[in-house]
């Protein structure tokens, strides 16, 4: 299949300034082990800001896209993952800035989380190979736990089983991170189910598994203390994503909005994500928010073509076999078979998912994230002069079925005329 062309058009926020009341969307922020600096992923880039607040510069500047920063413990280096050679590798560089290594070559998603004790190597998380004794059922959302040397070489598989998040304490016979026991999306709020996730830690020694939390809803993104033995993680038992102390209260008490992307520094500064902005927590005291200034060049605003070969989630051919409806960066887009036209369907900062065609291939039934939750909706073609969506002028979407319960993949009825549709809650 010939790669397809499509418009995307992104904008960027200009003239940020400190103290600015709207979020900035800064993500991923990592403080640095002396406490100094905070690495974190903006618009595809990874920066470096200093703790106290200031201008951020970038580490990296590329098409590609960079994020997931993390310290070696050392200070000296920062791994992180980038796309640059078509999936998620993971990279290494100098913290203060240089040239950035490839250590991975799979052609799998492969996230970094921390460096080993000793710095000789970096834990990432991959689906690359299950054990045959291994008795969870076989997805890409069960990966694995590896670690790959700085210096490039040989992966090794560090734990069998899912160990997202995995950090170190300081002298390596210890890994704290949170369980994945099913699929469910990482970001969703308020889920309370048997797959939300725990902490657990793992002895490298005796190779012994100890449950730390077993809150029905989820518990992420654990952290040690500098004293190897207490750690901090952010759980939703309070109704939102804050942190807590192991077996303690919480530490921060926010509303509405979740705590993200928690690290810490080795004096036990902690540092998060919230509301779209960078924070941090010293021992004792409250959270202070990073007053952060981003000068960029506005270069995201400018509408590109953008060629690709992948990334398609789905795609369904029409009944007439004339033209293909496929999912990518979740919009909905129609090709043409032949002459490699393609047309946008949908255009939201939503995703879509589980698109299918009506059977005289005038419409397209697919589900919606809109308004918080998981609706169906129909996209038809307006004048009947036009038999084909890629080459369409006018389209109408239309809500076929959109309460504050969870609805999703829907599919046609042979004869057209009925809409099958899953719907939970």
């Amino acid at each position: 299949m010939k790669p397809l062309t499509i418009t995307l058009a992104a904008c960027l926020l200009m003239g940020l300034a400190f103290g600015q009341d709207s979020p900035l969307w800064m993500r991923y922020p990592a403080i640095s082990p002396d406490g100094q600096t905070i690495l974190f992923s903006y618009k595809g880039d990874i920066w470096s800001v200093p703790s106290r607040g200031g201008s951020a510069v970038p580490l990296t500047i590329s098409e590609s896209y960079e994020y997931a920063p993390v310290w070696s413990h050392d200070g000296r280096w920062i791994a992180f993952a980038s796309d640059r050679y078509g999936n998620f590798d993971v990279f290494v560089m100098p913290a203060a800035g240089g040239e950035a290594k490839r250590l991975t070559y799979f052609s799998g998603r492969e996230i970094p989380s921390s460096f080993t004790a000793d710095d000789r190597r970096v834990l990432f998380s991959a689906v690359r190979q299950d054990l045959a004794t291994n008795a969870q059922f076989p997805t890409g959302a069960m990966s694995e736990l590896y670690s790959v040397p700085v210096a490039g070489g040989r992966v090794d598989q560090i734990l069998p089983v899912p160990a997202i998040n995995a950090t170190v304490n300081s002298t390596g016979d210890k890994i704290i991170y949170e369980d994945n026991k099913g699929y469910e999306s990482y970001w969703r709020k308020h889920h309370t189910s048997s797959v939300t996730r725990d902490i657990w830690s793992y002895d490298t020694r005796s190779g012994k598994y100890d449950r730390l939390t077993s809150y029905k809803g989820e518990d992420l993104n654990p952290v040690f203390d500098v004293n190897d033995k207490d750690y901090y993680y952010l759980s939703e038992q309070g109704g939102s994503f804050n942190i807590y102390r192991g077996g303690g209260a919480a530490l921060t008490h926010f509303a509405k909005h979740p705590v993200r992307f928690l690290t810490r520094a080795k004096d036990n500064t902690l540092c998060f994500g919230f509301d779209g902005e960078i924070y941090t927590l010293k021992p004792g005291g409250e959270p202070q928010k990073v007053a952060i200034r981003l000068a960029a060049d506005g270069r995201g605003s400018m509408e590109r073509i953008l060629p690709f070969s992948g990334g398609v989630t789905e795609m369904k051919l029409s009944p007439g076999g004339k033209e293909i409806a496929f999912v990518f960066r979740g919009e909905i887009f129609v090709a043409a078979v032949e002459g490699g036209i393609v047309k946008r369907v949908t255009n939201t900062p939503w995703q879509e998912r589980s698109v299918s065609w009506s059977p005289d291939g005038r419409q397209l039934l697919y589900a919606s994230e809109k308004d918080n939750s998981w609706n169906i909706y129909t996209t038809g073609i307006v004048r009947k002069e036009e038999p084909y969506f890629y080459a369409s002028t006018v389209l109408k979407e239309e809500p076929v079925i959109a309460t504050p319960a969870e609805e999703f993949q829907p599919a046609f009825s042979p004869d057209g005329k009925e809409w099958p549709i899953w719907r939970t809650g």
